[in-house]
């Protein structure tokens, strides 16, 4: 690489232009956006970013959709057409391979990912079980309470305890945070069985992931590749966008401000992207705009890939400065749309149809724009993309676990660790007022532990009393001695004797002496 082309990533040629088209890493934490149709070669220009960056020194994580992105930790080969590509964009085909670690939610294809459910916080969890105002309000009451309560909210199984004692305090919180209906916490627990019935269960809990190990750098100096399997997940698309903005809302909170770097300290493919915005509630949508504006002062890149430009909002799309367009087919009035809208977010080439050329590109060309100079966006050009130095396409079974042997994360994630938290805090606080009478002396003659009292002498005998009524407490002695009952009993009858004859008198007195 010569010296004005140090600091870049090369993308691509435009032979109409004769310019190469180059990526500027100090500019590549503005975002980008890289659409089209099915089958024109999204992957593939995924996975040439990816190398890039990865050669300057950048970390990177991607989510593996098909299970083809896999083939970048794999030596490239020499093959015809990306033989015949290099010459194309005019340079010389040379395979590389790239230190990748492979992760997966489910832990069957890479080191499990885990997250705690404090870290997902109440709004992420009401968007992936889907709840509606009213839940997404005791889903916070909850959190609060959890807080308050000093409980630690890891798997799932404490927030289901949670939801229970909320349940059990529903009238003493009802004053202090409004209306807590037992029907409301039953419903949230359903979705949360949905949820643990999609694999849920497995991604809540520890060790949760550091982000550290997705910034690293091997011993060449090459940043590694992150990539999330991610063909099962799909089948769970609610999980798989939550997750992916779970993880841009931890890189955003835990990475201190570095304003504008030489190059990233990360670059985030978010591929499928539409998934993340679909039904999206308005408060989901500002928690996503409000990243991507601000996480590019922490050193981060973001980069959506999607099939239409549509499946971006507005406010979101307005942020990526980086746009790579791949063909897109105008078979429906939809489609269409799609195009005039892609062609008009491109800065115009008064040499280019460029709502034409989106229609008739073929495969591995693209309309690219990329940042330049002070942050304005290039005009576009219609483009060859750079062919990969790795592998394209999917990995055997027999190199992932030869991958994963090697990775400079094994052992760290691959045990489930369970410590205390708000499910056996609770449990252990609703046990707690039966432990005395476990733990008592002999008990009473009721079944009641033996009264802190002095020790009876002799010839103090108890009073009668019924064992329906517990007796009531008195300070000192309780017991009396024979001489005292006895004179107790008389005293008694005395007084009932008297109490008849006064009351037969007064009755003579109102009747007029007519009853004796």
């Amino acid at each position: 690489m010569t010296p004005d082309q140090a600091g870049t990533v090369f993308v691509g040629r435009s032979p109409e232009a004769a310019k190469d088209e180059r990526l500027a890493l100090r500019l590549a934490n503005r975002h980008g956006l890289v659409t089209g149709a099915t089958g024109t070669g999204k992957t593939v220009t995924l996975q040439v970013l990816a190398e890039g960056f990865s050669r300057a020194g950048v970390p990177v994580f991607a989510s593996d959709v098909k299970g083809d992105l896999a083939g970048i930790a794999m030596r490239g080969e020499p093959r015809d057409f990306l033989v015949k590509r290099a010459e194309e964009v005019g340079i010389a085909y040379a395979p590389d391979s790239f230190p990748v670690v492979f992760w997966d939610l489910f832990g069957e294809k890479g080191h499990p990912i885990r997250a705690t459910v404090s870290e997902m916080g109440p709004l992420l969890l009401s968007r992936l079980m889907d709840l509606n105002e009213v839940q997404e309000g005791v889903m916070n009451i909850a959190f609060r309470l959890a807080d308050e309560q000093g409980l630690l909210l890891l798997d799932l199984k404490d927030l289901r305890a949670m939801l229970s004692f909320v349940a059990e305090q529903a009238k003493t919180l009802t004053q202090d945070y409004g209306n807590v209906s037992a029907a409301t916490v039953g419903a949230i627990q359903r979705q949360l069985l949905v949820l643990e019935n999609q694999g849920g269960d497995a991604f809540f809990g520890e060790p949760a992931l550091a982000m550290a190990d997705l910034m690293r750098v091997d011993r060449s100096g090459y940043g590694t590749i992150s990539i999330l399997a991610s063909d099962k997940l799909m089948a769970s698309p609610r999980l798989y966008a939550t997750f992916l903005l779970w993880l841009l809302s931890e890189l955003f909170e835990q990475l201190p401000e570095v304003g504008d770097l030489d190059k990233p300290k990360l670059v985030f493919f978010f591929d499928e992207a539409h998934l993340l915005f679909d039904a999206a509630p308005k408060v989901l949508l500002e928690k996503v705009e409000q990243v991507v504006r601000l996480i590019r002062s922490k050193g981060v890149g973001v980069y959506f890939v999607t099939q239409n430009p549509l499946d971006v909002p507005d406010r979101v799309l307005a942020q990526l400065g980086n746009r790579v367009q791949h063909a897109l087919r105008a078979f429906t009035p939809r489609d269409q749309k799609a195009v005039r809208a892609a062609a008009e977010t491109f800065r115009p080439n008064p040499k280019l149809d460029t709502a034409r050329v989106i229609s008739e590109m073929g495969k591995g060309e693209a309309l690219v724009s990329l940042l330049e100079g002070s942050g304005t966006p290039s005009m576009v050009e219609r483009t060859l993309i750079a062919p990969p130095a790795s592998r394209v396409g999917a990995i055997t079974d027999a190199e992932r676990k030869g991958v994963l042997a090697q990775s400079p994360v094994r052992g760290i994630y691959d045990q489930v660790l369970d410590r205390q938290s708000a499910f056996e805090m609770l449990r252990q606080k609703a046990a707690a007022p039966e432990a005395p009478s476990r733990e008592a002396t002999p008990s009473g003659p009721w079944g009641q532990a033996p009264r802190q009292t002095p020790a009876p002498t002799p010839d103090e005998a108890p009073p009668e009393r019924s064992r329906s009524v517990p007796r009531v407490p008195r300070t000192g002695s309780t017991r009396m001695t024979t001489t005292e009952v006895v004179v107790r009993q008389v005293a008694r009858s005395l007084a009932s004797q008297v109490g008849t004859q006064l009351g037969k008198a007064i009755l003579r007195g109102i009747l007029g002496g007519r009853s004796r």
